[in-house]
């Protein structure tokens, strides 16, 4: 449990578990943080209310919360959520300005990605058109960018080296989404191999939360 100030509260950074992207900042109250818990949807507490604030209630912006987590010195926590429809009361995805980091970028490709094959049409949709072609037919548009990347890294054109590298990102994250591989599973993998501490599986709250 957290240390909460002499108002009761703990701010709170909430960050998307798949882009990485900084949505918002609150604060929770003890109570806040155990609804939280309870629902895996995220509860604050509203300073200008001075009430429980059940976010997403009548705005639709719900956030699943997937993990907590404490800093190091127990006065703050992180909510790694998803939003489908984003944190910000303008509308916006995050209440920090739309300007992503490329590990950011990579996240919103994998969501949009997600997006065109939940609700993607066929005859308007490149996604979905290719998905509905079957996984074989994606990863031969895997294996074809690949040795693009490879040719164009050969010739040492790094425009065009981006350009085949932004091809291929895009086909390997179909391919995994095709096989029902999330993102969080790479995201896991890459940890462990530098030696840190897997992140925290989807759905499941972090115990010393």
């Amino acid at each position: 449990m957290p240390r909460f100030d002499a108002q009761g509260l703990v701010p709170v950074v909430v960050q998307d578990v798949d882009t990485g992207l900084v949505l918002m900042l609150a604060y929770a109250s003890r109570e806040a943080l155990e609804r939280t818990q309870a629902t895996g949807r995220a509860h604050f507490y509203s300073r200008s209310r001075q009430s429980l604030w059940d976010k997403g209630a009548t705005s639709g912006q719900i956030l699943e919360v997937l993990g907590i987590r404490e800093d190091c010195d127990e006065d703050a926590l992180l909510y790694l959520v998803r939003a489908p429809r984003g944190a910000c009361h303008t509308g916006a995805e995050s209440c920090f300005g739309q300007d992503l980091t490329p590990v950011e970028e990579l996240g919103r490709l994998w969501r949009t990605i997600a997006s065109r094959l939940e609700n993607g049409d066929p005859q308007s949709s490149y996604t979905r058109r290719l998905y509905d072609a079957g996984i074989d037919r994606i990863l031969r548009k895997v294996g074809e960018e690949a040795a693009e990347v490879i040719i164009a890294a050969k010739n040492k054109d790094r425009s065009e080296a981006a350009a085949e590298a932004a091809d291929l990102v895009y086909h390997l994250f179909l391919a995994l989404q095709a096989t029902g591989v999330p993102l969080a599973d790479l995201s896991d993998v890459l940890a462990r191999r530098r030696g840190a501490l897997p992140s925290l599986r989807p759905g499941a709250l972090a115990a010393d939360a």
